[in-house]
């Protein structure tokens, strides 16, 4: 755990000298607090021995307070400078590195625990910087420079406060220890809560056609409590600290006291050394009052790194390795040579021993029962999942070999998942390139058949959509998406199930835009409707990850097989026999 924290130095480095800044700023700070009692010392025996004339070590005094005032303003703003970049740039790469992941990776980890890593956990390493350090800088100097004045005074009286210590840090490191262990089951129990929200709040319209508005805030109820009673054991062992810390400081301020107290009437220091001596034994034990809160944050921030680096550490699910050999654009040929993918944990292979070509500018569409691996062979042609070297191919070179970005560009994918972003209707369908022309996507709107539904907006293209599309219907929200992934022109275009909430007539419009708009480009579609693949030129039906069937829709209708069984059943259904 402690060694992500001392990872934190490689983000940290670049600020260095900011860092530096402010800990020299409260090493100065520390040395003009530190001059205040020498004054007062010399004020008090002043006093003592019949002086009046007090007036320099008053000006002295409040020269000392006001340079500390600034230096420990301009160390204080530095640090805290430092400590925002910090975290800035920790969001960053750990944003970053979520955007390689895949399917496995949020398969493992859920969405509100990320969130709690990127919010909550950098914000305790934040904290770390802005605050422990400086308490941390503070204890040290104050402690040194404080002992250093002591001994000059009265070496004597400095020894008697030294008993105590080993115990006082032997007694911050045990807390510590447990500090840790339940520092990383809060954070583990904020996470879960979160999870829990966010789920909650996605499913809510489920939640409330279901009338499970109670049983969901009794599990919340239940999570929540759990989260709660992690949260008091970390406060009782910091609350502790708190109590036990101040003990010693009171111990040693007493002994201070009396045996101090003691030396001044027996005349072996002044009245003025004594009441320096008392100040300088305050700058000393006063970082230890503030102990267990600085062992608390340190712990915290300690848990937080490394839940923060369990995500930075991990290589991205699709490494991008690209050969260099491959052409800047698709020309849109793909085959598949003896295509087998299992997920992982899967007893059976979701794809088994596929062989199809597909030559540039053709229309294939991909049908079969729910769990035959259509899906899963569109994910293999933009690397959602990666397929064995060699068995899928694009203009002659194996998909690994594009650079990721340039793949993922040219092979557009539809999903299943009509995903829309809470923005403008233009920002959706314009998404990969926000510059594009009204012309270009005016085009693609009509191929979708979604014209007349944005002209009937009032605001039209600028219409907002709302978290996830929610102000749409599902049949717009589908259209959309189509729109979005029509208006990219790519050589390849991958529509997975993306007519499922259209209506037949719609359908038609769609298809028959979509054989003029991509007449020469490849196009696969995955679809459950014969009405939806017979505008293909040719027709694979899977079966349990075979390929069962491939021909035009006349031939398949012809051998007699699934697709003709599946027409048959289809067009009975509609009433068309």
């Amino acid at each position: 755990m402690w060694k992500s924290l001392w990872r934190l130095r490689e983000v940290a480095g670049k600020y260095a000298l900011m860092l530096g800044f402010g800990i020299l700023c409260f090493l100065g700070a520390r040395i003009f607090e530190a001059q205040v009692p020498l004054y007062l010392k010399e004020g008090i025996d002043r006093m003592a021995a019949g002086n009046a004339d007090v007036s320099w070590p008053v000006i002295a005094i409040m020269g000392a307070v006001f340079a500390r005032f600034f230096i420990v303003s301009a160390a204080r703003y530095a640090v805290r400078q430092a400590a925002l970049r910090i975290a800035f740039d920790l969001r960053q790469q750990l944003f970053s590195s979520l955007q390689g992941q895949g399917q496995a990776f949020y398969n493992r980890y859920g969405i509100g625990d990320m969130m709690t890593r990127a919010v909550s956990d950098i914000s305790l390493i934040q904290r770390l910087f802005s605050m422990g350090s400086i308490l941390l800088v503070i204890l040290l100097f104050a402690t040194i420079v404080g002992f250093y004045y002591m001994l000059q005074l009265s070496p004597e009286l400095t020894l008697l406060i030294l008993p105590p210590m080993p115990f006082v840090f032997w007694y911050a490191w045990y807390s510590s220890r447990e500090m840790g262990v339940t520092s990383l089951v809060v954070q583990e129990r904020m996470s879960q809560m979160s999870e829990q929200v966010q789920e909650n709040l996605s499913g809510i319209r489920t939640i409330q056609a279901m009338v499970q508005e109670d049983n969901e805030v009794q599990r919340f109820a239940a999570t929540n409590q759990l989260y709660a009673n992690a949260f008091f054991e970390q406060a009782r062992i910091n609350s502790l600290m708190m109590a036990v810390m101040p003990s010693m400081v009171a111990i040693c301020t007493i002994t201070i006291l009396g045996y101090g107290g003691n030396m001044v009437l027996e005349g072996k220091i002044t009245i003025g050394t004594f009441v320096a001596f008392f100040t300088y034994v305050g700058m000393v034990v006063q970082p230890f009052r503030v102990a267990g809160f600085i062992v608390n944050l340190f712990q915290r921030a300690a848990v937080a790194s490394n839940r923060v680096y369990e995500v930075l550490d991990l290589a991205p699910e699709h490494a991008d390795n690209p050969s260099g050999a491959t052409q800047a654009l698709l020309g849109g040929e793909i085959e598949l040579k003896n295509l087998t993918y299992s997920y992982p944990g899967a007893t059976t292979p979701s794809l088994n021993g596929i062989d199809l070509h597909i030559q540039a500018g053709e229309t294939v569409a991909i049908m079969g029962r729910v769990g035959s691996g259509k899906t899963t062979l569109l994910r293999q042609l933009v690397r959602l999942t990666d397929a064995p070297a060699g068995t899928v191919l694009i203009d002659e070179h194996d998909v690994s070999d594009y650079p990721l970005a340039q793949l993922r560009a040219q092979v557009a994918l539809v999903p299943q998942d009509s995903f829309l972003f809470a923005e403008t209707l233009q920002h959706n369908m314009t998404y990969d390139d926000p510059s594009r022309g009204l012309e270009a996507i005016w085009q693609a709107a009509d191929a979708a058949d979604l014209r007349r539904t944005l002209e009937g907006f009032p605001d039209g293209l600028d219409t907002l959509v709302g978290e996830r599309g929610v102000t749409l219907s599902g049949g717009q929200k589908q259209r959309t998406t189509l729109a979005r992934g029509l208006v990219r022109h790519a050589p390849i275009l991958l529509l997975d199930d993306c007519f499922a909430s259209v209506d037949t007539a719609t359908e038609e419009h769609i298809l028959r835009h979509l054989s003029q708009l991509r007449s020469t480009q490849t196009t696969l579609l995955v679809s459950h409707r014969v009405s939806t693949a017979r505008h293909a030129d040719r027709i694979v039906v899977l079966e349990e990850g075979r390929i069962k069937e491939c021909g035009s829709h006349a031939e398949l209708l012809a051998s007699g097989g699934v697709y003709a069984d599946l027409e048959r059943i289809q067009r009975e259904g509609t009433g068309d026999a």
